[in-house]
């Protein structure tokens, strides 16, 4: 993940036959130069924003024995949280959280000692939690004595926070998987959070833009061809990659 922004730049600029730019004319490009840093932009979304979970993207490795790369720590009476703390606004937030698999635990938490609690928090909509455990739930808010380890997890409708229930009756450490969102490149040198064997696909995305502001519709379809053909083997190298099934070749004998 080394390859710079100006250097896809130029290498759809020398495509196209148009001047190079360097790293004292790059910010103040203009024109096609100009239309080929924005296309590269574009392109470097277009290959991120379609899938969440490309590796590339994943918030850090995974913690330990536990299922997920983030930790936060619940509080005592306290139901709803975000899941990135110190996010002041959503370009802050994760890009994607894997709802399904968000595991609760003791363990490492300040004063717990083994045995251990621990659950696969399960996930329910809103709506469920209203209509099911929400009015048997209100008197926790006022008396976190009768709470409990949570065992469901639910979004807020800003899609920022989740809500816990029962609502936590001590400190527990919840553990999740998240990825984050793609920044937009600006300065010459900065790079790609794409794996340097993939940027044949960012670039093949951004001549085809580049031929579209050229009128040239054959060679903008055939840089097509070759991003879709492109990202169908990528996601097959790194999401696709794990089999859907296992088969036994061991010989039976009766």
């Amino acid at each position: 993940m080394s390859t710079t922004y100006l250097e896809v730049v130029n290498e759809v600029l020398s495509e196209l036959n148009e001047v190079l730019l360097t790293a004292s004319t790059f910010s103040n490009a203009r024109n096609i130069q100009r239309h080929v840093k924005e296309a590269v932009n574009r392109a470097y979304f277009d290959i991120n924003n379609p899938e969440h979970k490309w590796p590339w993207l994943a918030s850090a490795v995974s913690i330990g024995d536990f299922y997920g790369n983030q930790s936060i720590e619940t509080v005592n009476g306290t139901r709803w949280y975000l899941f990135n703390p110190s996010a002041v606004d959503i370009n802050d937030d994760y890009g994607h959280i894997d709802w399904e698999h968000v595991e609760i635990t003791t363990a490492g938490v300040v004063g717990e000692t083994a045995p251990y609690q621990h659950e696969v928090l399960n996930y329910i909509e809103l709506d469920e939690w209203k209509d099911h455990f929400a009015n048997s739930e209100d008197r926790d808010e006022s008396n976190t004595s009768i709470g409990g380890m949570p065992r469901r997890i639910f979004k807020n409708p800003d899609g920022r926070r989740f809500g816990l229930s029962p609502i936590p009756d001590k400190v527990y450490k919840i553990y999740f998987f998240a990825w984050d969102r793609p920044e937009k490149l600006n300065l010459h040198s900065d790079t790609f959070n794409l794996p340097d064997q993939f940027i044949h696909v960012l670039i093949a995305r951004a001549r085809y833009y580049a031929w579209q502001r050229k009128e040239q519709p054959d060679d903008a379809n055939l840089a097509l061809q070759e991003y879709k053909a492109s990202i169908r083997g990528m996601r097959q190298q790194t999401i696709d990659a794990t089999p859907d099934a296992m088969n036994d070749t061991r010989i039976r004998f009766v």
